[in-house]
């Protein structure tokens, strides 16, 4: 091998070499790609998204670690976060933040109350869209589209507001709900999904270590429809709130 091939083949393995380096300093400290395996956020997220979450808005971890180098502090009522399931410490489990540490959660019926205070809710008329029989349509003023779900009328919508958030929840109509009380302990998080009804969550597992976050969710850079083939081109790029 001349000099000449050696030089050329030594500079491509450099190159791949700090292009590696690089990908993996953005994996492990800024942002991370992730899958949605289930429906429990519909109908914010859906079986199929691919989403972007940032690694960077609550501090620094160690890679492939639960210790901070950095510490932003916790997360914002409603944000959306990605953190390590606490029973089974290989999965990520994706969800809503209700209570940061302090909080008394109060779950009346299909009600959720923060410290004292119900969350604002409007209900939601929704009818089956005429164009396309993979989303719903929510007849509020701004028509938000929304996975397709069978049975459809079987379920109650709600648009929730929540510290300047606003966002869309699902209740199955009908099911008997017991009222609880809960106080979030020091350094944990309570969350939910937002389909209230099929979401395994801090009502059924507990509280979230915040020591077990991984991040706050970005946006939907991919969604892929398995029930009926093909992307849903209309969320690409739609930013998660």
């Amino acid at each position: 091998m001349n000099m000449k091939k050696k030089s050329k083949f030594r500079e491509y393995a450099e190159a791949l070499i700090i292009a590696g380096l690089v990908a993996f300093v953005v994996r492990a400290f800024v942002v991370e790609a992730f899958k949605i395996p289930s429906g429990s956020m519909i109908p914010t997220l859906s079986i199929g998204d691919h989403i972007f979450v940032n690694k960077f808005a609550y501090g620094v971890r160690v890679p492939f670690t639960k210790y901070r180098l950095i510490d932003h502090g916790v997360p914002h009522h409603g944000d959306v976060i990605v953190f390590i399931y606490p029973e089974d410490e290989s999965l990520d489990y994706i969800k809503r933040v209700i209570g940061l540490p302090g909080d008394k959660i109060t779950l009346r019926g299909s009600e959720v109350y923060l410290n004292g205070q119900q969350l604002q809710r409007k209900k939601l008329e929704v009818s089956q869209a005429l164009s396309s029989k993979r989303v719903l349509e929510l007849k509020n003023g701004d028509i938000r589209r929304i996975p397709y779900v069978s049975g459809w009328n079987d379920f109650d919508f709600y648009e929730e507001y929540f510290d300047g958030k606003k966002y869309v929840v699902q209740y199955e109509k009908y099911v008997g709900r017991e009222e609880r009380e809960i106080t979030v302990p020091e350094g944990h998080l309570f969350v939910m999904g937002d389909n209230r009804d099929n979401s395994r969550d801090s009502r059924e597992w507990g509280f979230v270590p915040i020591e077990n976050l991984k991040g706050k969710a970005l946006f939907v850079w991919l969604s892929l429809d398995r029930d009926q083939g093909g992307i849903r081109w209309h969320e690409f790029g739609r930013m998660i709130r």
